[in-house]
């Protein structure tokens, strides 16, 4: 079964645990996938382009995409080429 737990390492500010859970959701990647789902066909890569690194909570949110939409997600982000298909990503978790 898929499913999603925010990661809160990502977030640099002190707060409650649960307010840090929502500006996980604003992250640009994720907001650039979400739009490319909506505007692309069923299936077509989604390739997206980043200038810092890519955070935990989002790498694991794009594996997870990518297998519940059936999609392949490129990601470019500071230091590399993520390529995530069917729920696992090139970079094999490291990076």
């Amino acid at each position: 079964m898929v499913g999603y737990v925010p990661e809160n390492e990502g977030v640099l500010h002190d707060l409650a645990e649960e307010e840090g859970e929502s500006p996980l959701f604003y992250h640009s990647e994720k907001l650039a996938i979400a739009y490319g789902l909506l505007k692309n066909k069923p299936g077509e890569t989604l390739r997206i382009t980043k200038n810092l690194r890519v955070c935990k909570d989002c790498h694991q949110a794009c594996k997870l995409i990518s297998k519940v939409y059936e999609c392949d997600i490129i990601l470019r982000d500071r230091n590399r080429f993520h390529h995530f298909s069917n729920g696992s990503c090139s970079c094999n978790d490291y990076w």
